[in-house]
């Protein structure tokens, strides 16, 4: 069994070492980690906010390009299409190629 003696005496060594050695060197001030901490909230937050924008406008986009392909599947579109499927002017084809086909 150890005797409390030694354990005191023990114990005073190893405060006695750990004020010896100082203060940790990257440890802050409780502002300061205080501070770091709501801004990394606040960050969070931000986030969060955009990507709610983000999935907003997706949505909205899909909408419209849904209404977009039901409004080209309509029979006043059909005469723009030839019987391969393939449209009758590519409007992503270079302008120079297209006058030259």
């Amino acid at each position: 069994m150890i005797r409390p003696a030694s354990l005191s005496a023990g114990l005073l060594l190893l405060l006695i070492g750990c004020a010896a050695a100082g203060p940790e060197p990257d440890l802050q001030p409780r502002a300061v980690r205080s501070s770091a901490c709501q801004e990394h909230t606040n960050l969070h937050e931000r986030l969060d906010v955009v990507e709610k924008n983000v999935e907003d406008t997706v949505e909205k986009l899909e909408v419209e390009l849904a209404s977009l392909l039901d409004a080209m599947e309509s029979p006043e579109w059909r005469p723009l299409l030839d019987r391969a499927g393939k449209t009758t002017v590519d409007i992503l084809e270079d302008p120079e190629k297209r006058g030259r086909s």
